[in-house]
């Protein structure tokens, strides 16, 4: 199966990275995993998993409230953009939206609030080596002078590993990242074949030629399962990520 996927991985346009792992035997089959590709909204997992650090810790509340303005809204996904007034909500809703809707004024308004430097640093104390954190979505100065957000698919595995065996911090702080990753409204990607057979917990990410989905699927035997796609063809790409999700999928559920 691996000879397979990395066959057809190396098929695709633009640069791609592939990272799957049994999270029972230990297999891993992995494709250009450690390489640095464009962020998309797979960004806003790591955020997520960093706040929810902080508030454990007691050096952020989720309970703390946030004004959204109208000079805040930015453009879909999202809901927060919709509203015609200008809502209070608190830092658990904001990540709610962030992660199941994939929410950028949501995103935009947590990493205001907490600050690029101080997210990137948490990154570096999570396990991040490179996955980075540059600028908020949709900076078009900062995107011009080359200034991207980037993951890598082997660091985000690691997350959602730890994420899986209650190792992030907490059973408790695990737990409530793995519930709210399974509220995800974006499943076209590892989830397209796959449809409601098991539970995926993920994030998705798209924008022009780039499209990224990392998650746990909860086979009989789970498996973390990362993509990522930079300078692709996102049609093509996003098929191959359901038809190889779905055959990973039936190898560890038989």
């Amino acid at each position: 199966m691996k000879e397979d996927i990395v066959k057809r991985l190396k098929e695709q346009k633009g640069r791609v990275g592939f990272y799957c792992k049994n999270l029972v035997t230990g297999q891993v089959m992995e494709y250009k995993s450690d390489e640095q590709y464009l962020a998309a909204s797979v960004i806003k997992l790591p955020v997520f998993m960093s706040i929810s650090k902080w508030d454990s810790e007691g050096k952020a509340s989720m309970s703390d409230k946030v004004q959204v303005r109208n000079e805040d809204k930015e453009p879909i996904c999202g809901a927060l953009t919709l509203f015609t007034d200008e809502p209070v909500v608190d830092v658990r809703t904001l990540c709610n939206l962030m992660i199941s809707i994939s929410d950028n004024t949501a995103t935009n308004l947590l990493i205001k609030k907490y600050g690029i430097l101080e997210l990137s640093n948490e990154f570096l104390k999570i396990g991040l080596k490179d996955t980075e954190l540059n600028r908020i979505l949709f900076d078009p100065d900062k995107s011009h002078a080359g200034l991207e957000n980037c993951i890598v698919p082997s660091e985000m595995a690691m997350l959602l590993e730890k994420v899986y065996r209650g190792t992030f911090v907490s059973k408790k702080v695990s737990k409530d990242i793995e519930d709210t990753l399974l509220l995800q409204q974006i499943n076209h990607k590892i989830g397209g074949i796959i449809n409601d057979e098991v539970p995926i917990a993920h994030k998705t990410g798209e924008d022009d030629g780039v499209t990224n989905d990392v998650g746990i699927v909860y086979a009989r035997e789970p498996f973390v399962i990362c993509f990522a796609g930079t300078d692709t063809d996102v049609p093509e790409f996003e098929d191959l990520i359901r038809h190889v999700s779905y055959e990973v999928f039936k190898e560890y559920n038989k």
